[in-house]
């Protein structure tokens, strides 16, 4: 009586071209193929799995060294299982198969396709993320980005603006966001340089507030303004100071640009992020506002069979802390391999909470009184709590409770 086979699939991805692998359940080559990066070479890959016996029912799993593009969305189709596995990994276990470091495509299609024929079981597949789940990432993602890119290009000018005018970071200190806002870019466009900025009259440094949407404090403001101009400063010799204006301007439509980036992208997420149906729980709890939560979201998906458990969630974020030992040694550390971006907005997550929870932040306090934790590793704490809670608030539905989620430190408190 004949066996059913199991077939396992490598795929060695490149920018334009691909090598593909099939072994067995014995480890036997039973093909392989380059193709190229298109719908041609879909095809080619798809009859490809399909004369081996891949079906809807039975998809054979497929190993590659990345999570994205239209290759892995081709793939993803369906109930089959895509592995994306880390390229150190897949260096790791290249070194098994041969101790020569011989390196090729096709042999990397092949290590990929041997670690799901011996391995699978300790590598997790992608998530089956609904489609808005997905879309909803892309956006928080990009809006992370976009947010990080504004914040890299700001620090620039601020540094460039302190080599040359810094009557100009007097003039926007006390305005929120400072150089990134609108009534920073219109006088700094006006006046790109200190010389330029002292001939400024009321006027027109009204006109520019007002450009820039300014409805109220516009006299006041430009007094202000006019008064920080008009005042010593340090001067760099003229034809420098028209450079350094000039190196000013560009690096301000930079800032613009991602400034502007970063807010159509927020728009997009406030928009996106409501429809799903897991939003109102996450917003339900304290310190999770919209972009918050959607990032959140964004990093666990809404595949409720992506982690077995709370613990597997809270390693994936880097909230719980990981043992090692050795012999008589034993030490208890921060995980350094996480989810980065699920681990930021854990930390502005918690930060959030310490204000909006009485619960959170007579946690918060209780480890920082009582086990004499250091500002960070109280709100990593903190965190790690959370996140459980959040997991179990999805796994069954269920909005946040103060109540229940921090019964103990609420009644110390009272």
């Amino acid at each position: 009586m004949g066996r059913n086979i199991l077939i396992y699939c490598g795929i060695d991805w490149a920018e334009k071209t691909h090598d593909v692998a099939l072994v067995d359940d014995t480890g036997q080559l039973l093909a392989k193929r380059h193709i190229t990066d298109d719908v041609t070479g879909y095809k080619i890959l798809l009859d490809l799995l399909a004369e081996h016996g891949d079906s809807v029912e039975s998809p054979i799993p497929v190993a590659i060294e990345t999570s994205r593009g239209l290759l892995v969305a081709v793939l993803r189709t369906g109930k089959r299982q895509v592995f994306a596995i880390n390229p150190m990994a897949a260096a790791r276990y290249r070194d098994r198969h041969s101790v020569s470091r011989k390196k090729s495509d096709p042999g990397d299609a092949l290590v990929l396709a041997n670690i799901l024929r011996t391995d699978m079981h300790a590598h997790r597949p992608l998530p089956q993320d609904s489609e808005l789940a997905r879309a909803v990432a892309v956006l928080a993602r990009a809006q992370q980005d976009a947010t990080w890119n504004r914040q890299q290009t700001a620090n620039q000018l601020r540094s460039l603006l302190r080599e040359y005018y810094p009557a100009a970071l007097a003039a926007v200190e006390p305005w929120k966001n400072g150089l990134c806002r609108p009534e920073a870019h219109e006088l700094l466009r006006l006046a790109p340089t200190p010389s330029r900025a002292r001939l400024m009259t009321r006027p027109q440094l009204q006109a520019a507030l007002k450009r820039a949407g300014r409805k109220r404090g516009v006299e006041a403001d430009a007094d202000r303004l006019r008064e920080t101009f008009r005042s010593d400063w340090a001067h760099q010799p003229p034809l420098v100071e028209e450079a350094l204006g000039k190196q000013m301007l560009a690096l301000l439509v930079q800032l613009e640009a991602a400034t502007k980036a970063a807010d159509d992208l927020a728009e997009a997420v406030k928009e996106a992020f409501p429809q799903h149906p897991d939003s109102e729980i996450i917003l339900s709890f304290p310190g999770l506002g919209v972009m918050l939560g959607a990032r959140v979201l964004a990093e666990i998906g809404d595949d409720r069979a992506r982690f077995a458990d709370a613990r597997g969630l809270k390693a994936y974020a880097g909230s719980s802390p990981v043992t090692r030992a050795s012999g008589k040694k034993s030490s208890i550390t921060r995980r350094w391999v996480k989810n980065d971006r699920l681990n930021h907005a854990g930390y502005l997550w918690a930060f959030s909470s310490i204000t909006a929870s009485s619960g959170a932040k007579a946690h918060y306090r209780r480890r920082r009184d009582d086990h004499g934790d250091w500002h960070a590793a109280a709100q990593r704490n903190l965190f790690n709590r959370m996140i459980g809670q959040l997991y179990h608030c999805l796994q069954h539905r269920k909005l946040f409770d103060e109540q229940t989620a921090f019964p103990t430190e609420l009644a110390a408190a009272a």
